[in-house]
């Protein structure tokens, strides 16, 4: 009876641990049921594989219309670089599912450019968001976010065919005019997922915490092997 008490405490445990705030997957699946949702991310900075430490940023993404062929999203980035470093945001860019056809955007990153490349080791990116009007989405001219500036805009996604959904993911920064940093004057940035609100909508991919997983397994396990005991026991008697 004391063993089946402890793996009913444990089952209780990882059942309010699972109904606690889920941690978030860093791709988000969207609907017309998400409308009103915001996505909030922040994002580290780094050069060459190196770490450059100060060096931040933070986004808002909302979905704010859907038709057959496009998502429509505002935006809100700001540039949290702190000191000693100082650095300018100069756009952010992520992965679709499915494919992208093309894309606009208003405001602060009012550019755009469909599969370029992004540096420091990330590669081809779907899409990217500018402070100017190059060819590339490694970056160019001298808008953007000093530090401590925010930025707002618009953007829309379009699509060669009807959507059920959209998955969005890989979520990356740029920063230039980096000083403070030694010898790096450019770098980028990942994004993680921090909370989502704004709507009645659950949005994004809940995904639960290793250590939930773990916790609700061990009390599984349990349970089974109490169970097998039990059915054991008599025949021994």
């Amino acid at each position: 009876m004391r063993i089946a008490r402890q793996i009913s405490s444990l089952a209780v445990i990882a059942s309010l641990a699972f109904a606690s705030a889920p941690a978030m997957a860093d791709a988000i699946t969207l609907g017309s049921g998400n409308i009103g949702q915001t996505y909030n991310f922040t994002f580290d900075g780094y050069s060459g594989g190196t770490t450059v430490s100060g060096l931040t940023s933070t986004a808002a993404f909302t979905l704010t219309g859907v038709t057959a062929n496009s998502y429509t999203f505002s935006y809100s980035l700001a540039n949290t670089t702190s000191d000693p470093v100082n650095s300018r945001l100069s756009g952010f860019a992520f992965n679709t599912d499915p494919n992208i056809s093309s894309a606009s955007s208003t405001g602060a990153f009012s550019y755009t450019t469909i599969n370029g490349s992004y540096p420091n080791g990330i590669g081809s990116v779907d899409v990217c968001f500018k402070d100017a009007s190059t060819g590339a989405c490694s970056g160019g001219g001298s808008g953007g976010l000093l530090d401590g500036q925010t930025g707002t805009g618009t953007f829309t996604l379009n699509f060669a065919q009807p959507l059920t959904s959209l998955t969005l993911s890989d979520f990356f920064v740029r920063y230039q005019s980096i000083s403070g940093a030694g010898n790096i004057t450019s770098g980028s940035g990942t994004g993680t997922l921090t909370s989502t609100g704004g709507s009645t909508s659950t949005g994004g991919t809940p995904v639960p915490e290793p250590g939930m997983v773990g916790l609700l397994g061990a009390a599984l396990a349990g349970i089974a092997f109490a169970r097998r005991r039990r059915q054991v026991q008599p025949a021994l008697a």
